[in-house]
């Protein structure tokens, strides 16, 4: 008898009690996809990004971090050599065209307009006073900084010599035009998502000293996550520390804090 019983017992479907009128939680579940799905409906597709492989065009100085490509008139990338030297790389097909790894550079900010640009050989662009580019600086010094002068998506490289960085036809790369033309206009294109940063309520000037205080974060800031974390602090004490000639220690200041908030919580 006992052993009948026993049987079943196991032929019993074993699950959690569900009590009436207690969540499961999947409505929870259904209702973050939902989130999720109406926010990608929102945002627009970047039909160029894809053709590039994930590469985005980038608008705006605060954006030049990290990783990045220059890409020429040509629609090609310009590409660093083992030589020293630099040339243009092959066009690919839409959706394989993404740059090769000799044609990422590091973007190192240097100040509101200015960056420099190490190759994936560990060496520097540099200009000279004849307009010859190179890429064997060890470190940055005057010849090795470029001011970026963005119109819309497009973005010219102003270089030590006071020409802009430009591409022949022929692919060579050199820095002896003066005024900028179609050469001399590139695509800086960078795999990092867009990051969304809302200053629209700051007044002008504080917008502007927002924007610089994004790309001073970013060079420190690892994007593992995606997220951009700025100071809380009133954006109005960057423009009194810039008229006193010390904004730069009062964004480390800020960033210091946060780091003491963070660690403290």
């Amino acid at each position: 008898m006992f052993s009948k019983m026993a049987d079943s017992y196991k032929q019993v479907k074993v699950g959690r009690l569900k009590l009436k009128g207690l969540d499961d939680g999947s409505g929870e579940r259904k209702k973050k996809k939902k989130k999720k799905r109406e926010r990608e409906e929102d945002e627009p597709t970047d039909i160029d990004a894809l053709r590039h492989g994930g590469w985005r065009k980038v608008e705006t100085f605060a954006e030049v971090s990290g990783n990045i490509a220059l890409q020429t008139f040509k629609k090609s990338y310009i590409e660093a050599l083992n030589t020293g030297l630099f040339t243009v790389g092959e066009l690919r097909e839409d959706g394989e065209n993404s740059p090769a790894p000799v044609e990422v550079f590091t973007s190192v900010p240097l100040s509101e307009k200015k960056i420099a640009l190490k190759s994936g050989y560990g060496k520097f662009m540099s200009v000279n006073m004849m307009g010859d580019v190179t890429g064997r600086s060890e470190a940055i010094g005057p010849q090795e900084q470029f001011e970026c002068i963005f119109e819309e998506d497009r973005v010219a490289l102003e270089t030590y010599n006071g020409c802009f960085l430009s591409v022949s036809d022929e692919g060579h790369i050199s820095a002896t035009k003066k005024i900028v033309g179609e050469k001399e206009t590139f695509h800086i294109r960078t795999s990092i998502p867009k990051v969304k940063v809302s200053t629209s309520s700051l007044p002008e000037g504080e917008q502007e000293l927002r924007n610089h205080e994004v790309t001073f974060v970013k060079k420190f800031q690892s994007f593992q996550d995606r997220n951009l974390r700025l100071s809380e602090e009133d954006a109005s004490k960057l423009k009194k520390a810039r008229m006193q000639g010390s904004l730069h220690e009062e964004m480390l200041n800020r960033r210091e804090k946060m780091k003491a908030d963070r660690y403290c919580k």
